[in-house]
């Protein structure tokens, strides 16, 4: 005997494909997913617009910084540097009460955003969000911030498939300027005069954070203090074929270096780019590779546009480089 269904409403109806998934226009709000569905077909939310929801979820965006200006400083703010705010700027400026909107490597208590007792956004970057677009994700935390109440921390929250990208909400000729901290003395306000257990959850992040410094005029070019050797880590925009044999060509030739005692050893894949690493020696400082790297900068430019085919010794190099990438995210 076939199975009785049960009507739909024609508001339902509408809301359907021929295949029977959640379709059309409608913004209906995020329920539980055992709750009734708000389009009003009688089913539950995770068989109906739920689906369309959690496909939004799961579907990973490769590069969701991508047309942001300064792409590759935001993944490095992501990745790899510890403490670093960047002053946002939104589309059609700022709402009235919120003086400013600011990013932040991370935030107290891993916060996805803060806002101050004056008004003012801190939006957390290095936190996990319950979306496949990064963007989508942090551009939903920031939208909450802004309607928060002064003097309270934005909790996590799961956005809407439809909702803004943080390329929709920031005004995309605006630049961007990442400043690399030595702490985190920018989660509080006067922060020498913290005491108690402020004053401790600050030491113990500082004592945690990896010396870290911006290498000016790079872009996505940062250095930072290891134990036993300091390193260059280098976002790039390059596609990452092209990159790869444009880093082959210079290693074989022996020109791949930033100087002596100096090594190309591999790259990390982060959010859709790749990031050259080099070790350096503990006594090379920032601002003693800042010079070198302007020179390799040069000779990748001429390796990239050249499409001669790679020899056999660039083979061998390019397929030890692949064999030393790591995947970040």
């Amino acid at each position: 005997m076939a199975k009785k269904r049960r009507p739909q409403p024609q508001a339902a109806a509408h809301a359907r494909t021929k295949d029977g998934a959640p379709g059309g226009e409608e913004n209906y709000p995020v329920v539980g997913a055992r709750e009734p569905c708000p389009c009003g077909s009688g089913r539950r939310y995770k068989a109906c617009h739920g689906r369309r929801a959690a496909h939004a979820a799961t579907e990973l965006v490769q590069r969701p910084f991508e047309g942001l200006p300064g792409e590759c400083d935001w993944v490095a703010l992501r990745e790899l540097v510890p403490a670093a705010t960047a002053e946002l700027t939104l589309k059609g400026g700022l709402p009235e009460g919120v003086p400013s909107v600011t990013l932040a490597t991370v935030l107290p208590m891993a916060w996805p955003a803060l806002r101050r007792d004056n008004g003012a956004v801190m939006l957390g970057l290095q936190n996990d969000t319950a979306s496949g677009d990064l963007s989508r994700g942090l551009a939903d935390t920031l939208q909450r911030a802004l309607e928060t109440e002064p003097g309270n921390p934005v909790t996590a929250g799961r956005p809407s498939p439809d909702g803004p990208r943080l390329q929709d909400l920031l005004d995309l000729d605006a630049d961007f300027e990442p400043t690399v901290h030595t702490g985190f003395e920018f989660w509080v306000e006067n922060a020498e005069n913290a005491t108690g257990e402020v004053a401790a959850s600050l030491e113990r992040a500082n004592a945690a954070a990896i010396p870290t410094a911006r290498i000016p005029g790079l872009e996505g070019a940062y250095w930072c203090e290891a134990p036993e050797k300091n390193h260059l880590r280098w976002v790039t925009s390059h596609p990452e074929e092209q990159l790869l044999d444009a880093l082959a060509r210079l290693h074989a030739a022996g020109t791949s270096s930033l100087g002596e005692g100096t090594r190309l050893v591999g790259s990390f894949r982060a959010h859709g780019l790749v990031v050259p690493v080099w070790d350096l020696p503990r006594s090379m400082s920032a601002e003693d590779v800042a010079k070198p790297a302007e020179e390799f900068a040069e000779r990748l430019a001429k390796a990239l546009a050249t499409d001669a085919p790679l020899t056999a010794d660039e083979r061998r190099a390019r397929g030890g480089l692949t064999n030393r990438q790591i995947t970040l995210s």
